[in-house]
Protein backbone atom coordinates (compact mmCIF):
# COMPACT_ATOMS: atom_id res chain seq x y z
CA UNK A 1 0.00 0.00 0.00
CA UNK A 2 0.68 3.54 -0.48
CA UNK A 3 2.43 5.35 2.87
CA UNK A 4 0.96 8.96 2.94
CA UNK A 5 1.36 9.49 6.82
CA UNK A 6 2.52 12.19 8.69
CA UNK A 7 5.59 10.03 9.10
CA UNK A 8 6.11 10.48 5.43
CA UNK A 9 6.84 13.82 5.21
CA UNK A 10 10.18 12.38 7.09
CA UNK A 11 10.72 9.25 5.13
CA UNK A 12 8.23 8.80 2.11
CA UNK A 13 8.67 5.25 1.77
CA UNK A 14 7.89 4.01 6.04
CA UNK A 15 5.70 1.37 5.96
CA UNK A 16 2.52 2.93 8.32
CA UNK A 17 -0.72 2.17 6.76
CA UNK A 18 -3.37 5.21 5.06
CA UNK A 19 -5.01 6.81 7.07
CA UNK A 20 -8.77 7.18 5.41
CA UNK A 21 -11.17 9.57 6.99
CA UNK A 22 -15.37 8.39 5.68
CA UNK A 23 -17.58 11.60 5.99
CA UNK A 24 -21.37 10.26 5.49
CA UNK A 25 -24.44 10.62 7.69
CA UNK A 26 -25.71 7.46 7.01
CA UNK A 27 -24.35 4.64 9.66
CA UNK A 28 -24.61 1.93 6.58
CA UNK A 29 -22.63 3.42 3.95
CA UNK A 30 -19.96 4.27 6.51
CA UNK A 31 -20.16 0.50 7.71
CA UNK A 32 -19.98 -0.92 4.01
CA UNK A 33 -16.70 1.43 3.00
CA UNK A 34 -15.40 0.86 6.19
CA UNK A 35 -15.03 -2.91 5.53
CA UNK A 36 -14.35 -3.07 2.01
CA UNK A 37 -11.22 -0.77 3.05
CA UNK A 38 -10.18 -2.01 5.79
CA UNK A 39 -10.12 -5.22 4.12
CA UNK A 40 -8.11 -3.92 1.58
CA UNK A 41 -5.30 -2.86 4.38
CA UNK A 42 -6.19 1.03 4.67
CA UNK A 43 -6.52 2.46 8.34
CA UNK A 44 -10.32 3.42 8.14
CA UNK A 45 -11.73 6.22 10.64
CA UNK A 46 -15.06 7.56 10.22
CA UNK A 47 -17.73 10.19 11.13
CA UNK A 48 -21.16 11.11 10.84
CA UNK A 49 -21.19 14.59 10.90
CA UNK A 50 -19.28 17.83 9.32
CA UNK A 51 -18.44 18.75 12.64
CA UNK A 52 -17.05 15.87 13.90
CA UNK A 53 -14.85 14.92 10.49
CA UNK A 54 -13.37 18.32 11.58
CA UNK A 55 -12.95 17.54 15.07
CA UNK A 56 -11.76 13.76 14.40
CA UNK A 57 -8.97 15.49 11.61
CA UNK A 58 -8.14 17.60 13.77
CA UNK A 59 -6.96 15.14 16.55
CA UNK A 60 -5.65 13.00 14.47
CA UNK A 61 -4.77 13.92 10.33
CA UNK A 62 -6.01 11.86 7.91
CA UNK A 63 -4.11 11.08 4.93
CA UNK A 64 -7.03 11.19 2.82
CA UNK A 65 -10.69 12.10 2.95
CA UNK A 66 -14.07 10.64 1.55
CA UNK A 67 -16.81 12.86 1.58
CA UNK A 68 -20.70 12.85 1.14
CA UNK A 69 -22.66 16.28 0.27
CA UNK A 70 -25.76 15.43 1.15
CA UNK A 71 -25.86 15.87 5.02
CA UNK A 72 -27.78 17.70 7.98
CA UNK A 73 -26.46 20.64 9.37
CA UNK A 74 -22.87 20.90 6.88
CA UNK A 75 -23.57 19.99 3.90
CA UNK A 76 -20.37 18.38 1.80
CA UNK A 77 -19.39 22.05 -0.07
CA UNK A 78 -19.74 23.38 3.44
CA UNK A 79 -17.19 20.81 5.13
CA UNK A 80 -14.97 21.06 2.38
CA UNK A 81 -14.49 24.81 2.34
CA UNK A 82 -14.10 24.40 6.22
CA UNK A 83 -11.13 22.34 5.72
CA UNK A 84 -9.62 24.45 2.86
CA UNK A 85 -9.99 27.19 5.57
CA UNK A 86 -7.97 25.66 8.26
CA UNK A 87 -4.04 25.89 7.70
CA UNK A 88 -3.30 22.40 9.14
CA UNK A 89 -5.90 20.50 7.07
CA UNK A 90 -6.13 22.34 3.68
CA UNK A 91 -3.52 20.24 1.81
CA UNK A 92 -5.82 16.66 3.13
CA UNK A 93 -7.08 15.51 -0.56
CA UNK A 94 -10.66 15.19 -0.79
CA UNK A 95 -13.03 13.11 -2.73
CA UNK A 96 -16.56 13.30 -3.18
CA UNK A 97 -19.20 10.75 -2.96
CA UNK A 98 -22.49 11.22 -3.63
CA UNK A 99 -25.59 10.09 -5.12
CA UNK A 100 -25.66 13.36 -7.26
CA UNK A 101 -25.00 12.98 -10.45
CA UNK A 102 -25.59 16.66 -11.82
CA UNK A 103 -22.75 18.63 -13.76
CA UNK A 104 -23.81 21.69 -11.29
CA UNK A 105 -23.05 19.36 -8.46
CA UNK A 106 -19.53 18.12 -9.98
CA UNK A 107 -18.63 21.90 -10.75
CA UNK A 108 -19.51 23.04 -7.03
CA UNK A 109 -17.80 20.17 -5.64
CA UNK A 110 -14.64 20.95 -7.15
CA UNK A 111 -14.86 24.90 -6.76
CA UNK A 112 -15.24 23.85 -2.77
CA UNK A 113 -11.91 22.23 -3.12
CA UNK A 114 -12.55 18.85 -3.78
CA UNK A 115 -10.08 16.84 -6.24
CA UNK A 116 -12.30 14.14 -7.04
CA UNK A 117 -15.74 12.75 -7.58
CA UNK A 118 -17.28 9.51 -7.22
CA UNK A 119 -20.93 8.54 -8.38
CA UNK A 120 -22.68 6.63 -6.37
CA UNK A 121 -23.15 3.34 -6.94
CA UNK A 122 -19.59 2.80 -6.96
CA UNK A 123 -17.42 0.00 -7.71
CA UNK A 124 -15.23 -0.85 -5.34
CA UNK A 125 -12.30 -1.00 -7.78
CA UNK A 126 -13.01 2.59 -9.06
CA UNK A 127 -12.98 3.91 -5.62
CA UNK A 128 -9.61 2.29 -4.92
CA UNK A 129 -8.06 3.57 -7.92
CA UNK A 130 -8.73 7.06 -7.36
CA UNK A 131 -7.38 6.59 -4.01
CA UNK A 132 -4.47 5.49 -4.83
CA UNK A 133 -4.06 8.36 -7.62
CA UNK A 134 -4.57 10.63 -5.17
CA UNK A 135 -2.70 9.28 -2.54
CA UNK A 136 0.37 8.86 -5.26
CA UNK A 137 -0.19 12.75 -6.18
CA UNK A 138 0.10 13.74 -2.57
CA UNK A 139 3.15 11.44 -2.18
CA UNK A 140 4.92 13.15 -4.70
CA UNK A 141 3.94 16.73 -3.57
CA UNK A 142 5.48 15.90 -0.33
CA UNK A 143 8.48 14.72 -1.57
CA UNK A 144 8.64 17.55 -4.00
CA UNK A 145 8.02 20.11 -0.96
CA UNK A 146 10.70 17.66 1.22
CA UNK A 147 13.37 18.47 -1.55
CA UNK A 148 12.03 22.26 -1.94
CA UNK A 149 12.85 22.30 1.64
CA UNK A 150 15.96 21.05 1.59
CA UNK A 151 17.16 23.18 -1.28
CA UNK A 152 16.39 26.17 0.61
CA UNK A 153 18.16 24.90 3.84
CA UNK A 154 20.83 24.68 0.98
CA UNK A 155 20.85 27.78 -0.20
CA UNK A 156 19.71 29.73 3.20
CA UNK A 157 23.61 28.05 4.48
CA UNK A 158 24.73 29.37 1.42
CA UNK A 159 23.88 32.66 1.70
CA UNK A 160 24.64 32.67 5.53
CA UNK A 161 28.06 31.59 4.76
CA UNK A 162 28.76 34.01 1.87
CA UNK A 163 27.49 36.96 4.22
CA UNK A 164 30.21 34.68 6.56
CA UNK A 165 33.04 35.47 4.11
CA UNK A 166 31.79 39.51 3.06
CA UNK A 167 31.93 40.17 6.70
CA UNK A 168 35.39 38.15 7.18
CA UNK A 169 36.94 39.95 3.78
CA UNK A 170 34.90 43.18 5.20
CA UNK A 171 37.07 43.22 8.77
CA UNK A 172 40.17 41.86 6.42
CA UNK A 173 40.31 45.30 4.44
CA UNK A 174 40.30 47.15 7.19
CA UNK A 175 42.47 45.44 9.02
CA UNK A 176 44.55 45.68 5.81
CA UNK A 177 44.02 49.62 5.53
CA UNK A 178 44.51 50.59 9.21
CA UNK A 179 46.96 51.55 11.04
CA UNK A 180 47.60 48.73 14.19
CA UNK A 181 48.86 51.35 16.73
CA UNK A 182 46.69 54.32 16.01
CA UNK A 183 43.87 52.99 14.14
CA UNK A 184 43.18 55.54 11.22
CA UNK A 185 44.02 54.94 8.26
CA UNK A 186 47.98 53.34 7.40
CA UNK A 187 50.17 54.11 4.22
CA UNK A 188 48.95 51.62 1.86
CA UNK A 189 45.61 53.22 2.19
CA UNK A 190 46.76 56.51 2.05
CA UNK A 191 48.51 55.90 -1.42
CA UNK A 192 45.47 54.22 -2.68
CA UNK A 193 43.24 56.81 -1.87
CA UNK A 194 45.63 59.22 -2.88
CA UNK A 195 46.06 57.97 -6.71
CA UNK A 196 42.13 57.71 -6.49
CA UNK A 197 41.60 61.47 -5.60
CA UNK A 198 44.23 62.29 -7.96
CA UNK A 199 42.61 61.07 -10.88
CA UNK A 200 39.57 62.47 -10.01
CA UNK A 201 40.33 65.56 -9.30
CA UNK A 202 42.39 65.50 -12.76
CA UNK A 203 39.30 64.81 -14.37
CA UNK A 204 37.35 67.17 -13.30
CA UNK A 205 40.40 69.88 -12.90
CA UNK A 206 39.29 70.46 -9.33
CA UNK A 207 41.71 71.39 -6.66
CA UNK A 208 43.06 68.49 -4.45
CA UNK A 209 45.17 69.69 -0.87
CA UNK A 210 47.32 67.71 1.03
CA UNK A 211 48.90 68.02 4.15
CA UNK A 212 52.05 66.12 5.66
CA UNK A 213 52.46 66.78 9.57
CA UNK A 214 55.83 65.78 11.55
CA UNK A 215 55.18 65.85 15.73
CA UNK A 216 58.37 68.04 16.81
CA UNK A 217 61.04 66.40 18.73
CA UNK A 218 59.20 62.67 18.89
CA UNK A 219 62.31 61.15 18.96
CA UNK A 220 63.40 63.45 22.23
CA UNK A 221 59.85 62.48 23.49
CA UNK A 222 60.34 59.01 23.13
CA UNK A 223 64.30 58.80 24.56
CA UNK A 224 63.14 60.55 27.91
CA UNK A 225 59.60 58.23 28.54
CA UNK A 226 60.00 55.10 26.69
CA UNK A 227 58.21 53.65 23.74
CA UNK A 228 55.26 52.78 25.28
CA UNK A 229 54.39 56.15 26.41
CA UNK A 230 55.70 57.19 22.83
CA UNK A 231 52.56 55.00 21.50
CA UNK A 232 49.94 56.52 23.65
CA UNK A 233 51.22 59.77 21.97
CA UNK A 234 50.99 58.93 18.57
CA UNK A 235 47.53 57.47 19.31
CA UNK A 236 45.93 60.89 21.02
CA UNK A 237 47.83 63.35 18.92
CA UNK A 238 46.30 60.52 15.36
CA UNK A 239 42.80 60.29 17.29
CA UNK A 240 43.09 64.15 17.43
CA UNK A 241 43.60 65.00 13.66
CA UNK A 242 41.37 62.48 12.90
CA UNK A 243 38.42 64.83 14.07
CA UNK A 244 39.12 67.87 12.29
CA UNK A 245 38.53 67.38 8.58
CA UNK A 246 34.59 66.82 8.77
CA UNK A 247 33.85 65.67 5.11
CA UNK A 248 33.83 62.32 4.57
CA UNK A 249 36.25 62.68 1.56
CA UNK A 250 38.59 63.80 3.88
CA UNK A 251 41.25 61.11 4.82
CA UNK A 252 43.87 61.31 7.85
CA UNK A 253 46.35 58.47 7.71
CA UNK A 254 49.19 57.11 9.19
CA UNK A 255 52.20 58.17 7.38
CA UNK A 256 55.16 56.99 8.71
CA UNK A 257 56.55 56.91 12.19
CA UNK A 258 55.52 60.09 14.13
CA UNK A 259 54.81 61.46 10.57
CA UNK A 260 50.63 61.70 9.08
CA UNK A 261 48.48 63.00 6.01
CA UNK A 262 46.03 64.57 5.49
CA UNK A 263 44.05 64.43 2.15
CA UNK A 264 41.58 67.29 1.74
CA UNK A 265 39.48 66.95 -1.33
CA UNK A 266 38.04 69.97 -3.39
CA UNK A 267 40.24 72.15 -1.19
CA UNK A 268 42.35 75.58 -2.35
CA UNK A 269 45.26 76.72 -0.51
CA UNK A 270 43.51 79.19 1.38
CA UNK A 271 40.79 76.08 2.83
CA UNK A 272 43.71 73.74 3.25
CA UNK A 273 45.92 76.48 5.44
CA UNK A 274 42.27 76.78 7.92
CA UNK A 275 42.32 73.04 8.54
CA UNK A 276 45.90 72.73 8.98
CA UNK A 277 45.47 75.54 11.69
CA UNK A 278 43.04 73.57 13.62
CA UNK A 279 44.83 70.44 13.27
CA UNK A 280 47.68 72.40 15.56
CA UNK A 281 44.82 74.18 17.94
CA UNK A 282 43.56 70.25 18.57
CA UNK A 283 46.89 69.37 19.41
CA UNK A 284 47.56 71.93 21.48
CA UNK A 285 44.63 71.45 23.73
CA UNK A 286 45.85 68.55 23.97
CA UNK A 287 48.43 69.54 26.43
CA UNK A 288 50.76 66.39 26.41
CA UNK A 289 54.20 67.76 28.28
CA UNK A 290 57.38 67.63 26.39
CA UNK A 291 59.97 68.53 28.70
CA UNK A 292 62.60 67.89 25.85
CA UNK A 293 61.22 70.40 23.19
CA UNK A 294 62.87 73.25 22.08
CA UNK A 295 60.11 75.54 21.25
CA UNK A 296 56.98 74.60 23.57
CA UNK A 297 56.38 73.08 26.68
CA UNK A 298 53.81 70.68 25.72
CA UNK A 299 53.53 68.41 22.31
CA UNK A 300 53.39 70.59 18.72
CA UNK A 301 53.30 69.85 15.13
CA UNK A 302 54.86 71.22 12.12
CA UNK A 303 52.65 71.19 8.96
CA UNK A 304 53.51 71.66 5.29
CA UNK A 305 50.86 72.16 2.75
CA UNK A 306 49.88 71.50 -0.76
CA UNK A 307 46.92 72.68 -2.74
CA UNK A 308 47.35 72.28 -6.60
CA UNK A 309 44.71 71.40 -9.79
CA UNK A 310 46.73 67.80 -11.34
CA UNK A 311 47.72 68.42 -14.70
CA UNK A 312 47.53 65.46 -17.14
CA UNK A 313 51.06 64.15 -17.05
CA UNK A 314 51.33 64.58 -13.55
CA UNK A 315 51.65 62.02 -10.29
CA UNK A 316 50.54 61.74 -7.30
CA UNK A 317 54.29 62.27 -6.49
CA UNK A 318 54.00 65.95 -7.42
CA UNK A 319 51.54 66.94 -4.54
CA UNK A 320 53.69 64.99 -2.13
CA UNK A 321 57.02 66.42 -2.78
CA UNK A 322 55.29 69.74 -2.64
CA UNK A 323 53.82 69.03 0.99
CA UNK A 324 57.00 67.54 1.96
CA UNK A 325 59.36 70.65 0.75
CA UNK A 326 56.53 73.03 2.61
CA UNK A 327 56.87 70.45 5.75
CA UNK A 328 61.05 70.39 5.31
CA UNK A 329 60.76 74.47 5.35
CA UNK A 330 58.43 74.43 8.69
CA UNK A 331 61.15 72.30 10.66
CA UNK A 332 63.95 74.83 9.14
CA UNK A 333 62.37 77.83 9.95
CA UNK A 334 61.99 76.72 13.76
CA UNK A 335 58.86 74.42 14.05
CA UNK A 336 55.49 74.23 15.71
CA UNK A 337 54.38 76.30 12.36
CA UNK A 338 52.23 75.56 9.03
CA UNK A 339 54.24 76.37 5.92
CA UNK A 340 52.33 76.40 2.34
Amino acid sequence: MHNLSNASLVNPDSPAKVNVLLVDDLPENLKILTELLSELGYTVRSAISGRRAIKTAKLKRPDIILLDIKMPEMDGYQVCRSFKSDPDLRNIPILFISALDDAFDKVKAFQSGGVDYITKPFQIEEVVARLETHLTIQKQQRILQIEIAKRQQTELALQEKNQQLQEANYKLELLANLDGLTQIANRRRFDDYLTLEWQRHQREQNSLALLLIDIDYFKRYNDRHGHQVGDTCLIQVAQAIAKVPQRPTDLVARYGGEEFAVVLSNTFREGALRVAVAIQRAIAALEIPHGDSDISDDITLSIGVASLVPAWGQTPETIIAKADTALYTAKKQGRNQVIA
